[in-house]
């Protein structure tokens, strides 16, 4: 099988595209001191996305809403208090994980 040199120039064009918005602000930003304000803003937002995955994962099901008597809500419950007493990401997704797979084993 052989690539032709355009597909090739596609992807190499593709890479850059997609690497320089993700790479770009992080290299901009860590070169600045931020206000101390910004800083304890942003470190709430790995706990922010993950509450809303993890929230809409449980309360939809595609389009429609979720009953409360669905079981993925015993899952949630203890997910979302590691993640508000804990405030890490890792041991929130260690929760929801363990908590799933429990569930899982017991259903």
């Amino acid at each position: 099988m052989s690539v032709s040199r355009e597909f090739l120039w596609i992807l190499i064009g593709s890479a850059i595209v997609t690497l320089i918005p993700r790479t770009l602000p992080l290299v901009l930003i860590s070169r600045m001191k931020l206000p101390d304000a910004v800083m304890k803003f942003l470190k709430h937002v790995p706990l922010a996305v993950m509450t809303a995955l993890v929230a809409q994962s449980v309360l939809t099901d595609g389009e429609a809403w979720r009953s409360p008597d669905n079981p993925e809500w015993l899952a949630f419950f203890p997910t979302l208090a590691v993640a508000l007493l804990t405030r890490s990401l890792l041991l929130t997704v260690l929760a929801g994980v363990g908590c799933a797979a429990l569930l899982g084993w017991l259903m």
